[in-house]
């Protein structure tokens, strides 16, 4: 006990305001369940792996650690049958609540804790009573306290809607119920108008029993329960065959668009002669139905190469990442931009620098934890052939981000949840990231980033006007219509229309998708358009122009991103599911351009911008208050001619996906290369304490966004006094021939729950990464892509 006795003005006790790292290393991705365990220093409650707890005694001196160790058993799961069924409450997978892949495996796990003095790992066993006092109160807290990880996750899950929490009807209270002398019996429902016996849905405003709506498979009902709220107004509904015995059911409120909590169900039920003690559950619930219906069709089985046994691959660069409850979006991402050389070169060859600097709020380093996850990737640690003798179904390798997913997500609205997430929008959060802690350093994101060039002509003066703006991810539009398949998907139609006509489905199989070539979604963003309202600072009146997109300059990594997700007519969002023939070598040197040419005249800049053009606020308010933010509401106003609601809704319908979508909205023409900064973004920032000469500099500096402009501002304090105009964004620039080599896709219909997987081509040889199974591909899905990664040949 001596050696401990040295120490005992270092030792701490944690509070509930500690933050305790027992989870995994700070620096690492150890943890209690790898061999060796880890460290938990008793002074900082900071955890650390074996490679690293010998380092970070020699920068502090702090000697002693509690060495936690966890052994894993597999048990037998109880018989089918024994128990509750487990039921599905959230829309989500891996979550408590949701759907669980893994529910045939159970697992329990036994902890084993020493006392560890450094620098010669001196041991004491716990418990120990003859050990000093304070050392004892400390490791007690540690072990009882929750860890920072999960801290972290509860403070990031407060206040947001998970999938789980609905919403009270507003007709829950003094709903209309009908005396119309109507009972319904326990069982033998059929709808009244089609001669559906499932998917029921019971008005309980008049007892009607009417089918749902029809699937975007095609199955489900007729809707004719829609049909009969727009006739009649009655708003709610409750599925049939969903009643349990504790009152709880789905209900739906057709006039606010949504399923709903009624907590006056019981009683509604009764008034139809309904009494739940006698009702059983015997239908799947609506999110039961979502998330298998995301795995009916066949692109689920073809996108996870599911037809075959592949074979795994271990090493380094071939690590998997545990799914953390639908973060597949972050692994699929993190996985992809771990093979450009930019991010290797400074997360993982230069990334101990940032280890031997870190000091002790490197759990909270961006940098430090993107250099701890390329190490986890890249090294091979993590990722070794299973020991001689485990099961084939053994879980496969794989490491836990759970630091770097709560460090990235803090504070954002979506990417602090656990539902699932838009891998694109994650991507560029990723960029803003690395733009703001990347001030004073190498910015690996460059790589991507690419210049736009839009030329608009003057239909009456013919002069021209040149605007540049900066971009990291080309987008691009799917035209549908330039299917080179039409008649075998008509086909198909009509046999999937008579399949369901007599009650059945065809089999995933046979789907018929529509085909398209790549080339042609590249001319949707080339052809040019004609731009109706454009201000001709020539004429100094409103003209018809024509507009033509190009790029100015080619970065080093294309990645391009195909707008599958939308809104249907009826305001249902969907993804399209078709083939885009994606070529393996890609050459866009005809998409160049080339700026001003000789005998091109130049419209005049502005001397004085001219009063905005009246918008109907009335429906601006209607727009904004479907959710829509602002600036897309003017620009949907504008681009329809101020014509009213439904033709702005039409619009938005159809550009939603815009890369300028939600960008302040400038009237074309009015925009010009001598920055101006939106006033309304300008007083929002000046609205913060910031002088206006500082917030100008900040819009300038990104693109008028005042979110990125409040980043750009903290990430550069010390230039706030100096007011010049920041320097002009560099781009890097070479040949437009590409080589495929990656793609993250998207499986499942609906946008709400699905999975990403991505496909890598590393030595030649495609790899598939789904989660924490890394294998080698067989039949790489190249056409049912969501996003596409292209090198510079």
């Amino acid at each position: 006990m001596d050696i401990i006795a040295l120490h005992l003005k270092d030792i701490k006790v944690p509070d509930t305001s500690s933050k305790v790292y027992k989870d995994e290393c700070i620096f690492s991705f150890d943890n209690p369940e790898t061999n060796t365990g880890l460290y938990v220093s008793l002074t900082t409650f900071l955890g650390l792996g074996r490679d690293h707890v010998e380092k970070y005694f020699e920068k502090t001196c702090q000697a002693v650690f509690l060495h936690i160790r966890r052994e894993k058993y597999e048990v037998s799961s109880p018989q089918q049958g024994d128990g509750p069924e487990k039921k599905i409450t959230r829309l989500a997978i891996g979550v408590a609540g949701g759907f669980d892949p893994t529910s045939s495996k159970k697992y329990e796990y036994q902890d084993f804790y020493q006392i560890v003095v450094l620098p010669n790992f001196t041991t004491f066993k716990w418990p120990n009573e003859e050990l000093p006092e304070i050392v004892k109160l400390s490791v007690k807290a540690i072990i009882d306290l929750p860890s920072a990880s999960k801290l972290a996750e509860i403070e990031a899950l407060s206040g947001t809607w998970d999938g789980e929490v609905r919403a009270v009807s507003k007709h829950a209270h003094g709903l209309k119920q009908l005396d119309n002398g109507i009972k319904i019996p326990p069982t033998g429902w059929k709808c009244e108008k089609c001669d559906k016996t499932d998917n029921l849905w019971l008005n309980l405003t008049d007892g009607s029993i009417l089918c749902g709506r029809k699937f975007y498979d095609g199955s489900g009902g007729n809707n004719h329960a829609i049909e009969h709220f727009k006739a009649t107004g009655h708003p709610l509904a409750v599925k049939l065959g969903t009643i349990t015995k504790d009152g709880k059911a789905d209900v739906f409120s057709y006039s606010e668009d949504d399923m709903v909590e009624d907590p006056n169900l019981i009683q509604h039920l009764a008034h139809w002669g309904i009494n739940i003690a006698n009702m059983e559950k015997t239908e799947k619930s609506m999110l039961e139905l979502e998330l298998e219906l995301n795995q009916k069709t066949n692109e689920w089985a073809a996108l996870q190469e599911s037809g075959g046994a592949l074979k795994p691959i271990y090493g380094p660069g071939y690590t998997g990442l545990v799914n953390m409850g639908n973060s597949c979006y972050l692994n699929s991402v993190m996985q992809m931009l771990f093979v450009i050389p930019d991010f290797i070169h400074k997360y993982y060859d230069a990334g101990n620098e940032y280890f031997k600097n870190a000091g002790l709020d490197a759990p909270d380093d961006f940098n430090v934890q993107m250099a701890k996850l390329a190490h986890g990737l890249l090294s091979g640690k993590y990722s070794v052939p299973p020991p001689s003798g485990s099961p084939v179904d053994a879980d496969p390798p794989g490491i836990c981000p759970q630091m770097f997913k709560n460090l990235v997500g803090r504070g954002h609205p979506e990417f602090s949840t656990k539902k699932q997430q838009d891998a694109q929008e994650f991507l560029l959060h990723i960029f803003t990231l690395l733009e703001r802690y990347s001030k004073n350093s190498f910015n690996p994101g460059d790589c991507f980033k690419f210049q736009v060039e839009e030329r608009f002509q003057c239909g009456s003066s013919k002069k021209v006007k040149y605007l540049t703006r900066s971009e990291l991810i080309l987008s691009l539009s799917i035209p549908i219509d330039a299917a080179i398949n039409k008649d075998e998907v008509s086909a198909y139609e009509a046999r999937r229309a008579e399949a369901e006509s007599h009650g059945k489905r065809l089999e995933p199989e046979s789907i018929v998708r529509p085909k398209i070539k790549f080339f042609s979604c590249l001319e949707s963003f080339t052809q040019s358009e004609l731009i109706n309202n454009f201000y001709s600072s020539a004429v100094k009146e409103n003209v018809t122009a024509r507009k033509t997109t190009r790029l100015s300059s080619f970065p080093d990594f294309l990645v391009i991103h195909l707008k599958k997700f939308t809104l249907r007519e009826d305001w249902v969002p969907i993804k399209l599911d078709v083939s885009i023939e994606m070529p393996d070598i890609l050459d866009i040197s005809t998409l160049r351009g080339a700026g001003p040419q000789p005998g091109e005249e130049l419209l005049p800049e502005l001397e004085a911008r001219p009063p905005a053009p009246p918008m109907d606020e009335g429906v601006i308010s209607q727009l904004t208050d479907m959710g829509f933010p602002i600036e897309a509401c003017k620009r949907a106003i504008f681009n329809t001619g101020n014509s009213g609601l439904e033709a702005a809704t039409a619009w938005i319908m159809e550009h939603i996906a815009d890369s300028d979508f939600t960008d302040p909205f400038i009237p074309p023409g009015l925009e010009t290369s001598k920055f101006e900064p939106n006033p309304d973004a300008l007083a929002t920032i000046i609205s913060m304490g910031f002088t206006p000469d500082q917030a100008k500099k900040a819009l300038k500096a990104t693109d008028n966004n005042v979110e990125r402009a409040m980043d750009w501002i903290f990430s550069h304090q010390d230039e706030l006094d100096d007011v010049k105009s920041p320097p002009a964004p560099q781009f890097r620039d070479g040949d437009g021939k590409y080589k495929l080599v990656g793609f993250i896709s998207h499986m499942g219909t609906s946008t709400m729950v699905g999975h990403y997987v991505v496909h890598l081509l590393k030595n030649g040889q495609w790899i598939i990464f789904n989660d924490s199974k890394v294998a080698m591909s067989e039949n790489p899905p190249k056409d049912l892509g969501y996003m596409y990664l292209y090198e510079r040949v």
